[in-house]
């Protein structure tokens, strides 16, 4: 007997060793919930003495439980025997301290016991939030991308007027002369001049031939997104941020970062949004919509207009502050009225690009014909002389090109004087939509001759009060 009695005081101060120096907090609870005993790792977690931490009831430790949740657990652990779960606890200090407990039930002198062993599992705890955070950044990364990849597929299914600047004029050569001096710089380019003279061409070349050749060129034309919708298209939006916003939105400025963005028509851009372009190029930076969180960037801006944006400083329909901020480097692309002697050159270029696109072979232009063609005044310019000399192709046959219906609207004697350019270009729209019958989209429709897009010849009819006969 005494034998083995010292064998189980032996036994005893192992125990207490163990569990004293065991690296996870371990209490023993009765069955009303009050602490029987904690030891040396369980003061440090709460941060309690042992005396003070027996007879505190652990409920009041963790701020998800209660009692009648302490209840509940003891029952369902007394039926399984142990259990094993994650919770929350509170240190004296109100640190939070989230662990994993394994919980045993046992039945000790004629009493009820649980023991818990607690585990801090804190660090495991960041690693998984830190994990998350990466995972949702590569989420972020990857739908960047793919809206990327999808903006420049759909530019690769454009075709472009040019694979480059077709002309020989003076007046063409100061143009690109301009175009050699700020492509190497980060300024911002404003482009004017008619519709159709080729405006786009001219940022691109800007692009291709600057520092930022290697990154993405994003086009925007702001007259053809709907007015509510050009906000979430130039600056994105979040899920949720209005009705129909299923999912996130990356905007062209976000798809430009480090490239350059072009928008085209910019003197059509609503007031209310030109106060958050202004913020973009002053200072880098925007929001999505339905969400606080400001976004930088790194772009370079060119923009395009076929109005007077001084005169819309003075109505009030651009903003003054803006249009400084635009007009760093002013470049105006002339009309084709004013550099005919590229029209030969142009001419030539068409018939050998829709000759082969139709399947023929056009490639004579009689004197009588191309001196028509350099004497008409071309209020659409180049993209005119483009759908025309496609025209032409298509109505004829053999290798010499013959003149018939294809042949512009307005012969020489058309005059230009007295008339403005609103005039010139709502007297053009109302003959070319006569000659497809008011049809305005399609391909025998009137945007398809003018070489615009269905939207921005609608938004061009309304501006200019251009409506049907009878309508």
């Amino acid at each position: 007997m005494e034998e083995r009695h010292r064998l189980n005081k032996r036994t005893l101060r192992f125990s207490h060793f163990s569990i004293e120096r065991a690296p996870d907090a371990i209490l023993w609870i009765d069955s009303e919930g009050s602490i029987y005993r904690a030891n040396s790792a369980a003061e440090d977690m709460f941060e309690f003495d042992a005396a003070s931490l027996q007879g505190q009831k652990i409920y009041t430790l963790s701020p998800m439980d209660s009692k009648q949740k302490f209840a509940e657990r003891w029952e369902h652990t007394k039926q399984k025997g142990i259990c094993k779960y994650e919770w929350l606890y509170l240190s004296k200090s109100g640190k939070s301290i989230p662990v994993e407990i394994t919980r045993n039930h046992i039945e000790f002198e004629g009493k009820e016991y649980s023991c818990s062993f607690i585990r801090d599992i804190t660090e495991r705890k960041n690693a998984e939030k830190a994990l998350r955070d990466a995972l949702a950044q590569v989420e972020k990364l990857k739908d960047h991308l793919a809206e990327e990849n999808l903006y420049l597929q759909n530019e690769i299914k454009l075709t472009h007027n040019f694979e480059e600047i077709i002309g020989q004029s003076e007046t063409i050569k100061r143009v690109l002369e301009k175009v050699e001096q700020v492509a190497q710089t980060n300024s911002t380019v404003l482009i004017s001049g008619e519709t159709g003279t080729g405006k786009e061409l001219i940022a691109r070349a800007i692009h291709s031939v600057g520092k930022r050749r290697d990154r993405t060129l994003v086009k925007v034309n702001c007259a053809a997104l709907p007015l509510n919708l050009i906000e979430s298209e130039l600056f994105g939006h979040e899920k949720g941020a209005f009705t129909g916003a299923f999912e996130l939105k990356i905007g062209r400025f976000e798809l430009a970062n480090h490239g350059t963005i072009f928008l085209d028509e910019i003197g059509d851009l609503p007031v209310e949004i030109q106060a958050k372009l202004l913020r973009v190029l002053q200072d880098g930076e925007f929001q999505r919509l339905g969400n606080p969180r400001t976004i930088r960037v790194d772009v370079r801006l060119i923009t395009a207009t076929n109005r007077k944006l001084e005169e819309s400083v003075l109505n009030g329909t651009f903003r003054e502050d803006l249009y400084y901020r635009l007009n760093v480097f002013p470049i105006h692309v002339p009309p084709l009225r004013e550099r005919k002697e590229d029209i030969p050159v142009l001419t030539h270029y068409f018939l050998k690009k829709y000759s082969t696109q139709i399947g023929k072979k056009i490639d004579i232009v009689p004197v009588k014909i191309m001196n028509m063609l350099q004497s008409y005044s071309w209020p659409g310019n180049i993209r005119e002389l483009e759908n025309i000399i496609e025209r032409a192709i298509i109505m004829n046959s053999g290798s010499r090109l013959q003149s018939g219906d294809w042949m512009p609207v307005k012969p020489s004697g058309h005059t230009l004087s007295g008339q403005t350019l609103a005039d010139i270009e709502r007297n053009h729209i109302i003959e070319v939509l006569k000659s497809t019958g008011w049809q305005v989209s399609g391909q025998k429709g009137a945007a398809k001759v003018l070489g615009i897009n269905p939207n921005t010849l609608v938004s061009k009819m309304k501006k200019l009060n251009i409506r049907r006969p009878g309508k």
